[in-house]
């Protein structure tokens, strides 16, 4: 790749869940995402102004979708998986207490050696969730 050139970033993120509306319900709740399409099989959420995070039931597409316009071949994780939400050491106290009045268990918090602070919990599927803040990677990430 030219280096005049910046690499491409993530647009999409996905997780497979076990019961799609229950998910969307509590990704809705808690990040308060718009829903930008969804039907029975996925839900993508618009993140800021250039990112989806997407939901699809498990199992929805084992041949892939064929739409009328082109194939998505057949994608799909089993287990359980980890997404990391970025948010500012000032916003830390919010969350914590936005977790807890959705009664969702916080199950480990802790500073990273160069500043960074993570805070794990769960979806309903048992995916591992962090809300993390600049400092974990360096660099002010």
């Amino acid at each position: 790749m030219s280096s005049k050139r910046p690499p491409p970033f993530i647009l999409e993120t996905a997780l497979s869940v076990a019961d799609l509306a229950l998910s969307r319900d509590f990704y809705s709740r808690l990040f308060e995402y718009p829903v930008i399409n969804a039907d029975d099989r996925f839900c993508a959420f618009r993140v800021g102004e250039r990112q989806v995070f997407l939901l699809f039931q498990k199992g929805s597409d084992p041949e892939g979708t064929r739409l009328p316009f082109g194939f998505i071949p057949a994608h799909g994780a089993s287990g359980r998986s980890h997404v990391a939400f970025s948010i500012s050491k000032d916003e830390i106290p919010i969350w914590l207490s936005r977790l807890a009045d959705q009664r969702i268990a916080v199950e480990s918090q802790f500073t990273w050696p160069l500043g960074g602070i993570s805070i794990y919990f769960r979806d309903p599927d048992g995916h591992l969730l962090e809300l993390i803040t600049p400092g974990v990677w360096g660099d002010g990430i």
